[in-house]
């Protein structure tokens, strides 16, 4: 399938490693031009050797309005402008409900939430400009589901998924489409760091500890970064051109409600 994205310029926050790296990898071989930002971009410098012109970096804070400015302004001074944006940056840390503090969840949401809004005022005005636009947020499935333990994740996540139907509804009749994915548990280096501190808890090994976190899913594992970073190169293209403001959910299964 030609997904309509060659030569198109995009953005990808969080592209440095795990699922963000994947969506870089995947919008190079589709054929589009890619700024992938991070805060630590040298884990890409081999990869923009091998795609020389294609493919630049941008080291900077998207918790901050000057860091999102910075990004997208290296994708405009490299590529001409911005077309895609795949919204990766941040991942919160959890905290129990009962002893949970404000800075905790002001945390969470600087990371995903604000840095997200901030991107898409970004990028909208230049995707209006050309007519057409594609913003891609990525947000766990844990924003539909809160735990005692989870709550800073849930409640930026969830706050996504009200982010990108409102965009939608302002910026659809432009061209510009905003999609979330929302994956369950992926094998990231973020993931790794998870099967790390359950293991030192609880005496397990990886395997047991990673079989424990399956147990009961459909699918019977978890996601690989690749799985991910397809469903994004779909939304983001223009094969999804009848996609708007929707949650796809790769949580092999997990989620249980209807719809």
């Amino acid at each position: 399938m030609d997904l309509g994205i060659a030569d198109r310029p995009a953005v990808v926050t969080g592209g440095s490693s795990g699922i963000g790296r994947a969506c870089v990898e995947q919008l190079l071989a589709e054929g589009a031009r890619v700024c992938a930002v991070s805060r630590d971009v040298s884990p890409l410098d081999a990869l923009v050797a091998a795609h020389s012109g294609r493919l630049v970096t941008a080291s900077c804070d998207l918790t901050t309005v000057g860091g999102c400015e910075d990004a997208v302004a290296a994708c405009v001074a490299a590529h001409g402008g911005v077309e895609i944006l795949v919204d990766n940056a941040g991942a919160a840390r959890g905290a129990h409900v009962l002893s949970l503090e404000r800075e905790r969840l002001d945390e969470a949401l600087r990371l995903k939430l604000y840095g997200y809004l901030t991107m898409a005022q970004l990028v909208a005005p230049l995707m209006r400009e050309r007519g057409w636009g594609r913003i891609v947020m990525v947000a766990g499935s844990a924003g539909t589901s809160p735990t005692p333990d989870n709550l800073p994740l849930s409640i930026a996540n969830i706050g996504v998924h009200n982010l990108a139907r409102a965009l939608n509804d302002e910026l659809a009749s432009c061209g510009v489409l905003v999609n979330v994915v929302a994956p369950g548990l992926t094998l990231t280096p973020r993931a790794d760091r998870l099967l790390d501190s359950l293991t030192e808890s609880s005496g397990r090994s990886r395997t047991e500890e990673l079989e424990s976190l399956v147990a009961g899913l459909p699918a019977g594992r978890a996601a690989e970064p690749e799985e991910v970073a397809a469903a994004v190169c779909f939304l983001a293209s223009q094969a999804a051109s009848y996609v708007h403001a929707s949650v796809l959910y790769l949580d092999g299964g997990a989620r249980r409600a209807t719809p």
